[in-house]
C-alpha cells in the first residue's frame, strides 16, 4: 500500500467517505452512520443511517450523491479506508460504471482519512448529540438537523471561517468582502489595537491535501 497523495483544488475533485457507528438503546447495540464529504469545501454530499455495514448500501449512497452533484465520469476521486464495505468487488465495479476513481487508507494508519474523521468528531462533539440513540429514528432524525446545520451554518476553521455550503457553490466572495470592510472600518476607528496594521481576512485555500507530498511545488 502507498502513501495515498490526493490534490483538491475545485469541489466534486475529491471526496471523503466512511462510516462509524452510533450507540443503540442498549450496551452493544450500534447503528451506522453513512457519510460522504467534498474535501475541497467539506459539503457533506451524503449520508444515510442504517442497521448494518454493506457494499450495497454504500453504493446506493455514492451513486445518489454522484447522481445529485451531477458528476463528470473521469472527474471525481473517492478516498475511504480498508473496511470491507469500501473493499467490495461490488462497489469497485460501482466507481468503475460510473467513472470515478478509488483511493484507499493504508491499513492501520489512523490519518489517512482525516476530513471524514473531522466531521465525524464534529458531529460527536455537538451539544445535542445524545449518549445513546433509543432508536434508529431517532439516530436519523439527529442527523436530518445536524447535516443542514454543519452545511448551511458551521463555521468551518479550515476554510477561511465559512460554511460549506459557501464554498462547495461558490458564493462566499460577497462574505469575503463584507468582513474585509468590517476589518478596515474597525481599524479606523481605534488603529491602536492593531499592531500589524490592518488586519487581512483569511482566503479559501487554493489547493487542500490528502498527504501534501513533502516536495517544494
Amino acid at each position: 500500500y502507498t502513501r495515498p497523495e490526493l490534490l483538491a483544488t475545485l469541489p466534486n475533485e475529491v471526496w471523503s467517505w466512511d462510516i462509524t457507528k452510533l450507540k443503540g438503546p442498549v450496551k452493544w447495540t450500534y447503528y451506522y452512520l453513512y457519510k460522504v464529504l467534498d474535501v475541497f469545501s467539506r459539503y457533506v454530499v451524503g449520508w444515510m443511517v442504517a442497521y448494518r455495514e454493506s457494499a450495497d448500501l454504500a453504493q446506493e449512497i455514492i451513486a445518489e450523491a454522484c447522481r445529485k452533484q451531477e458528476i463528470v465520469p473521469g472527474t471525481l476521486t473517492i478516498h475511504a479506508d480498508n473496511g470491507s464495505p469500501m473493499k467490495a468487488l461490488s462497489f469497485a465495479q460501482l466507481l468503475t460504471d460510473l467513472g470515478v476513481a478509488q483511493s484507499h487508507s493504508r491499513p492501520s494508519v489512523s490519518n489517512d482519512n482525516p476530513f471524514s474523521e473531522s466531521a465525524f468528531k464534529t458531529l460527536k462533539y455537538h451539544p445535542g448529540y445524545p449518549e445513546r440513540f433509543g432508536s434508529i429514528e431517532d439516530a436519523r432524525s439527529f442527523c436530518r438537523e445536524f447535516f443542514p446545520w454543519y452545511n448551511t451554518e458551521h463555521r468551518h476553521s479550515g476554510i477561511a471561517m465559512l460554511t460549506p455550503e459557501n464554498v462547495h457553490y461558490n458564493n462566499y466572495k460577497e462574505v469575503l468582502i463584507a468582513r474585509s470592510q468590517t476589518l478596515a472600518h474597525a481599524f479606523q476607528l481605534h488603529p491602536e489595537r492593531f499592531v500589524k496594521g490592518v488586519p487581512k481576512v483569511k482566503a479559501v485555500p487554493s489547493k487542500v491535501w490528502i498527504n501534501k507530498p513533502n516536495t517544494k511545488e
